[in-house]
């Protein structure tokens, strides 16, 4: 094949199976395909360092933070995160810079023959590209995000240096089960025999899944939570958020500046401070300083956006890609804590979410405008306003996101607050 690189994204979307577009009908479990493709690749996930970050929300923003980290001592690090949210080259960065379209263009018409007799699905031959990347980059750490669950995820294929699991929570209950024991046991899949794993936030209904996976592999388990605390401490004038760390109740990091804002990164900050003490004891040279800078330049290291993300002063417009009832019970009481005139709520959500769950929780004292992301998976604004109507949520539907966002605004003085959430696609189009 000779394709150019709008045609080789194209084909990568429209010729395999994207989740992303089309939900449950591209999950395809199991490590089959992906250790074939590693075969095929010559295993080159093993020419450098990893860290395996799994959860149901939050592995995002601690995938970001270590990463960033790790760049401030030095190591030429490898992140791969999905999905992404404007452009296909976020997923894989190495030192915060996107995989270029070249490299992409030359993978898919090099291997085109190589991998495609193997059907693999978009997220199993992105993370093949990623590995592949990854090594031809010389990479010395790679930072590798799950795409969902873990046993069964493509990227499960790895033996890292540290394995981590920010939290566990309901999301993909039709893939990971529908209890959360059943989903920490997706989620304890990615523990590998002898290898630290961290545990972000320790939960009595599923710490007994952790410890007895860990124990049976002679994994060492840490329970982040139990022994480090993060409160968010105020504001810095350029735009951070300044949080006090705290470990068995001593000050440990006072005034960690992190350039991602949002009060539910305390619990991401435990998480990825955990992680990082593991790293250090397996011998990466990582200092106080790396630390500290890590995460006050995370968005400039890594390029990381989205998250509670400032959009415009006037009126204040932040955007947040939370899409689940745990990841929206941090961000509404915030929404809730933002004095204003008047809250202005552009909002749309895909179809496999539990959209009940959601809608009992928004805020009632709310201006709701209801749209749908232009993706298959998107639950239909009109529908998204009925079923709101049910929980007393006023508002009306729009053709589009920028529809709904142009209301908003219109309607808006400077003193009111819009949000703007609910997927991640939401967020890309209003970006």
């Amino acid at each position: 094949m000779n394709l150019s690189y709008k045609e080789a994204e194209k084909f990568l979307f429209e010729q395999l199976p994207v989740f992303q577009n089309i939900g449950g009908d591209a999950y395809k479990p199991g490590l089959g395909t992906s250790e074939a493709l590693d075969s095929y690749f010559g295993h080159p996930h093993r020419a450098y360092k990893t860290i395996h970050i799994a959860g149901t929300n939050g592995k995002g923003s601690v995938s970001n933070f270590v990463a960033s980290v790790l760049q401030e001592a030095g190591y030429r690090t490898g992140l791969f995160t999905s999905p992404h949210i404007l452009d296909f080259k976020e997923r894989i960065r190495v030192n915060g810079n996107k995989i270029s379209e070249q490299y992409v263009t030359d993978f898919v018409n090099r291997h085109v023959d190589g991998f495609m007799s193997k059907h693999p699905s978009f997220f199993e031959l992105t993370s093949a590209m990623c590995f592949q990347y990854f090594k031809d980059q010389k990479v010395d750490v790679g930072v590798i995000e799950v795409g969902m669950g873990g046993r069964l995820d493509s990227t499960n294929i790895i033996t890292p240096l540290v394995s981590v699991i920010t939290n566990i929570a309901f999301d993909h209950v039709q893939f990971l089960g529908n209890t959360l024991k059943a989903i920490a046991g997706e989620k304890a899949g990615i523990i590998k025999r002898g290898v630290p794993v961290v545990v972000g936030e320790s939960d009595t209904h599923t710490n007994s899944v952790f410890i007895d996976k860990a124990n049976s592999l002679d994994a060492p388990l840490i329970l982040a939570s139990n022994k480090l605390q993060a409160v968010m401490a105020g504001n810095t004038d350029d735009g951070k958020q300044v949080f006090n760390v705290f470990k068995c109740g001593a000050p440990y990091y006072p005034g960690l500046r992190c350039g991602q804002c949002g009060k539910y990164q305390e619990k991401n900050i435990v998480t990825a401070l955990a992680a990082i003490e593991q790293l250090q004891q397996q011998g990466l040279s990582i200092s106080r300083d790396n630390i500290y800078n890590g995460f006050a330049n995370v968005n400039e290291n890594t390029g990381f956006f989205g998250r509670w993300q400032t959009i415009s002063q006037n009126p204040l417009t932040i955007c947040d890609t939370g899409h689940n009832c745990a990841g929206l019970s941090y961000t509404i009481p915030q929404i809730e804590d933002q004095p204003c005139k008047t809250l202005r709520m552009v909002i749309g959500f895909v179809k496999d979410k539990d959209i009940s769950g959601i809608l009992k929780m928004l805020p009632k004292n709310a201006v709701y405008y209801f749209c749908n992301a232009n993706i298959k998976r998107a639950l239909p604004a009109a529908e998204l306003q009925n079923m709101a109507m049910g929980y007393g949520l006023d508002g009306q539907a729009y053709p589009s996101v920028k529809a709904a966002v142009e209301a908003a605004k219109n309607a808006a003085c400077k003193d009111d607050f819009i949000f703007i959430g609910g997927s991640n696609f939401i967020v890309a189009e209003a970006i």
